[in-house]
């Protein structure tokens, strides 16, 4: 069957735009293929510095006929409604419509209308051109008089289509001025020429020999197989990094990788300095040496192949390192001769957010929610005080105005160095974490209150003026913030009730629902053990671990139907009565030795499940809660709840409700699915 080529070659895309794009034109064009009739049988898409290039293989020839009914009004009809039905059927009489019957609605005019397929190429004629109009990109520009915008100049549309064994044709379009051909280019250095193309296959080898490899990934596999070996031979190895993988990926159309060196006198720098230089300013990969220390190596990836063997572009990018590496030593030394302290009143000058006020004022607040909660998780309050005073003096400092990631690293560097305690020095790097999902949590107390204190200052803060987060919008990255209180105190089992307004406190539930959801956790375990004045995030947890746990016995299994049963008629007869039950038992309307005995087991693992949760052995309350199976399964075996006599039909009602209310203690069964 046909295929289509589609290549949009253009000046260089932003490295970080390109796989967005390819994927963007993909489904755009895919989409507009199905709508159009046109069902594929494959698609890829493909990016490179300066082209983004789409195969789609599998396409009829033509889209298919379409046969399509259309129901119209009942036959005698007024005539307003006939006329209606035959403008819109694109009918000229009634007579050309047929009459159809229901029993139940009698005779109706249906129109048969039939839609002839097209030709693909009249097809894609029309929908490529509408995509390259509509296609979005994060940064875009317009160039010339025409209204065409894209993210770098267009210089050539290769657009062709057609079968295996024949001669493609080039689909007849026109964007930004330029005609769709059959015509691409090679290497912008190595193979600059105009190379002709007829369909996919030809089209990759044809790169391949004018030095493009059209892969992203098969370019990232390049390097990195290159870099390893290279360092290998050195006795080295590479600090792997996927974000400047790709990065580098994407500056690339034929990647050729070179060792260059620096200075080992600066390695007298942090390692994450060093990293951070080489990496923000040349896009080259840091080495270790066998025993794990930086190495003054560094690893670069060029888009040519020098006939020198790459001597001067070794030379260009050691330069350019040692001046950057230059810099980093002078902003690393002028920020070590001034304590972090010094720095503070500079805070005053940064604004945190126009409502909320300086840094300054920020960190104000944090100093006292530190102080607030150090004691509660055991952590020396002086210390955690001292430590959210200094969390963002690194904010001044030379080093993290070049290179902002590394703040908080820089402060426990500078804290160290100017005799600090190792515990408030670690609590400034590990109060902004974690980031992410998979990035560290503090597990030091110190450590652990500031970063609290953060999180929190940053949440009750942002509430207060009623900025919070909406939709997909989170400009202030708050659900992070949130997350990052839910993995500090549940993976430092944390007891630490949160003292949160009620909404704040409900944004909460959402995050910890999300979390637990991805975890793994059912929905509505989560929901039964939350409760809109739950502030207990350790509680909630451990909760819906230990309900999952007796769910997936046959006890537990067997105990939530005798529960169901018993809340169904509880709220069946409550409602009937007019009234509420579960008032105290009567011992002597204990009838029969089913409900005594399980009068017995109620009370009885009442009072153990009551005393467990108040110690929070939630596994040892669903254990005492599982042993409610066998009484319950022999009450509804033997007792009729709805017994004529009145003091005995009241006496069991308030049985169940006790049996209800003590599995109450752990979670809300009535919201357990299943």
């Amino acid at each position: 069957m046909p295929e289509l080529l589609l290549e949009l070659f253009s000046e260089e895309i932003p490295a970080r735009f390109q796989r967005r794009a390819a994927e963007d034109l993909r489904k755009a064009v895919t989409n507009a293929l199905v709508d159009a009739g046109l069902v594929y049988e494959g698609a890829k898409a493909f990016a490179t510095p300066r082209r983004l290039a789409l195969t789609v293989s599998g396409l009829p020839g033509r889209s298919p006929d379409k046969r399509e009914e259309k129901k119209g009004p009942k036959v005698g009809a007024p005539q307003p409604a006939i006329d209606g039905f035959l403008r819109s059927a694109g009918l000229n009489s009634i007579d050309e419509a047929r009459i159809e019957s229901d029993p139940k609605k009698g005779d109706f005019y249906v129109a048969v209308l039939e839609k002839p397929g097209a030709d693909a190429v009249e097809l894609l004629s029309d929908i490529l051109p509408e995509v390259l109009a509509d296609f979005s990109w994060a940064k875009s520009m317009r160039w010339g008089s025409g209204s065409f915008h894209w993210v770098r100049p267009l210089r050539a549309i290769t657009a062709t289509f057609g079968p295996e064994n024949d001669e493609p044709v080039v689909v007849p379009f026109a964007a930004a001025g330029i005609e769709a051909g059959q015509t691409t280019y090679g290497h912008r250095f190595l193979a600059p020429g105009a190379i002709k193309v007829r369909r996919f296959g030809d089209y990759l080898m044809a790169l391949e020999r004018a030095r493009v490899v059209l892969d992203i990934d098969r370019r990232k596999d390049i390097i990195r197989t290159d870099a390893d070996n290279l360092a290998f031979a050195q006795g080295l190895s590479v600090i792997h990094d996927e974000a400047l993988l790709e990065e580098v990926a994407g500056l690339v159309e034929w990647p050729n990788v070179m060792m260059g060196s620096f200075d080992p006198d600066f390695l007298k720098l942090p390692e994450e300095v060093i990293i951070a230089t080489i990496r923000a300013n040349q896009k080259c990969f840091c080495l270790r040496d066998a025993s794990g220390r930086l190495a003054p190596k560094f690893i670069i990836t060029a888009n040519t192949i020098p006939s020198d063997g790459g001597a001067v572009v070794v030379a260009g990018n050691e330069r350019v390192i040692r001046a950057r590496l230059s810099d980093a030593a002078f902003f690393y030394q002028g920020d070590l001769a001034i304590p972090l302290e010094h720095g503070l009143p500079k805070l005053e000058d940064m604004v945190f957010h126009a409502r909320l006020g300086s840094q300054f004022a920020m960190v104000e607040r944090l100093v006292h929610l530190a102080a607030e909660i150090a004691p509660k998780i055991g952590a020396d309050v002086d210390a955690a005080k001292r430590a959210a005073m200094l969390a963002k003096a690194d904010l001044v400092t030379g080093m993290v105005g070049e290179f902002p990631e590394l703040q908080g690293l820089m402060g426990r560097y500078y804290a160290l160095a100017q005799g600090e305690k190792p515990e408030i020095a670690d609590a400034l790097e590990m109060h902004y974490k974690p980031l992410g999902p998979s990035d560290r949590v503090p597990t030091e107390p110190v450590s652990i209150a500031v970063a609290l204190a953060d999180k929190l200052n940053v949440l009750s803060g942002f509430w207060s003026i009623d900025e919070k987060p909406t939709g997909s919008r989170d400009p202030f990255a708050l659900r992070r913030a949130a997350l990052g209180v839910i993995r500090i105190i549940t993976e430092n089992g944390l007891k630490f009730p949160l003292a949160v307004e009620p909404d704040l406190l409900a944004f909460f539930h959402d995050r910890l629902k999300v979390s637990l959801r991805e975890a793994g956790a059912r929905h509505d375990l989560v929901d039964a053990v939350i409760s809109a004045d739950s502030n207990d995030i350790l509680q909630i947890t451990q909760r819906t671990e230990a309900l999952s746990s007796l769910l997936a016995t046959d006890d537990g299994a067997n105990l939530l139907a005798g529960y169901r049963r018993a809340a169904n008629i509880l709220a069946a007869e409550e409602k009937k009565d007019g009234k509420a039950y579960g008032g105290a038992l009567d011992g002597a309307a204990l009838k029969l030795p089913e409900e005594s005995a399980l009068a017995h087991a109620v009370d009885t693992v009442h009072a153990a499940v009551a005393a467990l949760v108040a110690r929070d052995d939630y596994k040892a309350a669903m254990t005492e809660l599982a042993t409610l199976r066998a009484p319950v399964d022999a009450f509804f075996t033997a007792v009729l709840v709805n017994e004529a006599d009145p003091a005995v039909r009241a006496n069991r009602l308030n049985l169940l409700a006790r049996l209800r209310d003590t599995m109450h203690l752990v979670a809300d069964f009535s919201k357990v699915a299943g």
